[in-house]
Parts: C-alpha cells; sequence; structure tokens
C-alpha cells in the first residue's frame, strides 16, 4: 500500500481523522510545554533545599530568604511562605506548608487533564468512524444492488483507517498522560521531602537561642515555631 493510497484513504475518513489530528497535536503541545516545566525541577529542589538547610544551620536567616527570592524553582515560593511566619505552632506550620504544596503541584498538573480526556475519547472517535465507513459500505451495496468487493472496499478503508487512527492517538495520548502523572508525583514527593527538611531547619534555629532577624539586625527571641506541647 503506497503513501498515495494511505492520504486518500485518511481523506475519505475525514469525519473523525480532522479531530483525532486536531487532538494529536494539542497532545503533543501540552507534552512539550509541560516537560519543558518540569525539566530540573526535582535537581533544583534539591540544590535549594540544600542551601537552604545550610544557611539555617549557620542561623543565617537573611541568606535563605534571599536564596528563597532568587530561586525560579516552585519550592521556593513553598519556603518562603514557611519562613514569613512567626509566633506560630509547629503543626500549624506544617499544614500551611501542606497548603501551599498542594497549591503548588496543582498548578503543574495544568493542562494534563486534557491528555488524559483525548485519551479516553480518542478510541470512541474511532469507533465512530468505524461506523460511519460500514454504513456506507451497505449504502454502496443498496445501490449497486450487489455485494462484490469492489463495492464496499471504500467504505471498509475508511472504517479502518478511523480505527486505526483512534487507536494511534489514544495510545500515545495515554503514555504521555501516564509519564506526566508519574513525574508530577516525584516532584510533589520531592516537595514535602524538602519541606520535613525546612521544618526540621527551624527546629534547629528555634533550640539553638535566639536568631538574627532577615536583615541580620537584631537577634529576635524566637522565631516563635515551638514544638508542640
Amino acid at each position: 500500500m503506497d503513501v498515495a493510497t494511505i492520504a486518500r484513504m485518511i481523506q475519505d475518513g475525514w469525519l473523525t481523522t480532522a479531530p483525532l489530528a486536531l487532538c494529536s497535536i494539542l497532545v503533543l503541545a501540552i507534552m512539550i510545554e509541560r516537560w519543558l516545566r518540569y525539566r530540573g525541577i526535582e535537581k533544583q529542589t534539591r540544590e535549594l533545599t540544600r542551601g537552604v538547610v545550610e544557611a539555617l544551620g549557620k542561623r543565617d536567616l537573611s541568606t535563605a530568604n534571599a536564596l528563597c527570592q532568587t530561586s525560579k524553582t516552585p519550592i521556593a515560593q513553598i519556603f518562603r511562605e514557611g519562613l514569613a511566619w512567626k509566633n506560630i505552632a509547629l503543626e500549624d506550620l506544617e499544614r500551611i506548608l501542606a497548603t501551599s504544596r498542594q497549591e503548588t503541584v496543582s498548578e503543574l498538573r495544568r493542562g494534563v487533564w486534557v491528555i488524559g480526556t483525548i485519551g479516553s475519547l480518542a478510541p470512541f472517535i474511532g469507533l465512530f468512524g468505524t461506523v460511519v465507513g460500514i454504513m456506507k459500505a451497505f449504502h454502496q451495496i443498496a445501490v449497486e444492488g450487489s455485494g462484490g468487493f469492489e463495492v464496499v472496499a471504500a467504505g471498509i478503508s475508511e472504517a479502518l483507517i478511523a480505527t486505526a487512527v483512534g487507536l494511534g492517538v489514544a495510545i500515545i495520548a495515554l503514555a504521555f498522560y501516564n509519564y506526566l502523572n508519574v513525574k508530577i508525583g516525584l516532584i510533589g514527593n520531592g516537595f514535602a521531602r524538602a519541606c520535613e527538611r525546612l521544618v526540621q531547619a527551624l527546629l534547629y534555629v528555634e533550640s539553638s537561642g535566639p536568631a538574627p532577624d532577615v536583615r541580620g539586625n537584631a537577634p529576635e527571641v524566637g522565631r516563635g515555631h515551638p514544638l508542640p506541647a
């Protein structure tokens, strides 16, 4: 089967192949955009966490805040919010960090649902094209008054190409969808570990006595992240 024949079959089944082509373009666009968005986040999270924890270990709050201000990784916003709170119990700080973390992960999921939806719908769009192609084949039989292969070949070809395209788009979309979900899960786990290390570092600052404020001026009398009673 040559390329011209395949192209003609796709053109004959435009009712389903055109929507599936648009869906495949949308899947690729979202996949590329999300992949670029996720690239390097895990490494940047580890590097920022290490820097912030080391600064807090030296009780250098100004450096810790500066690192968070200059970093472009999503965990930086979570850290800034955690460092901004004062006179708050440990369990409350953990809840604040958890909420901020959930909001950040939700932003990372933006658009991924579209890929999952296309992966679920593509086979049904292909099935619709299959039904249309078979209907055309039977219509040709009724018009011609005979059931020879030549009569039904065009309709059957349209039905098969619609099924094949629908399955192809669905397989690609679901593969991308699963990959992105796994990637988001790994990033979310990295955020959780980073927040745990931040809380531990803040507890160390509390246990080691008064710390300088974020401007490096006179010491504060405790940042206010006490252990629960």
